[in-house]
């Protein structure tokens, strides 16, 4: 009887111990915009939304442009204009002005827009490499050190160089 109470008391004992050794979490850590970065399909993405952004910044030069010449106008001719005249100009360069100020909210949005959908692949496919990385490499969590300042760190949990690995990058 003694023994079988052993015997039950030590498999106990080793089912806590495994239960606790699961229980344990190890974290490790990336830099992950600095490894989207460091993507070769990175430059070709960035380059397509420079192109796009510019559409937008010539429209707003254009009638920035035109506010200015309207402006400068409506400043050497104010003095020899009737009322109705000065308020129908004012009105005019008010409505310019709003839709300068409507452009650049709906030029943002859309350049945002833009940029979610050109970068989703590129950061679909580093966190693919990430989530198969911290598998193998047994991490149950990973930061992303561009978001949190770690203050100490060991070198062993930076997942940088095996993801890096893991994506064919240098």
């Amino acid at each position: 009887m003694k023994k079988l109470f052993k015997v039950a008391l030590v498999a106990a004992g080793m089912l806590f111990a495994g239960n606790f050794a699961q229980a344990q979490s190890k974290i490790g850590y990336i830099n992950f915009e600095g490894l989207v970065q460091q993507m070769p399909e990175f430059n070709t993405v960035k380059s397509q939304l420079e192109i796009y952004q510019k559409q937008f910044i010539d429209q707003l030069s254009t009638m920035n442009t035109e506010l200015q010449n309207k402006g400068k106008e409506y400043q050497a001719t104010q003095d020899k204009m009737t009322d109705a005249v000065r308020s129908t100009k004012q009105a005019e360069l008010q409505d310019i002005q709003k839709r300068i100020q409507d452009l650049q909210t709906s030029a943002q949005q859309q350049v945002d827009n833009k940029a979610s959908e050109l970068y989703k692949p590129l950061t679909d496919k580093a966190n693919v490499a990430i989530n198969a990385v911290a598998k193998e490499k047994g991490f149950t969590y990973v930061l992303n050190t561009a978001q949190t300042q770690l203050l100490v760190s060991p070198p062993a949990d930076d997942l940088m160089p095996a993801v890096k690995l893991k994506l064919g990058l240098k």
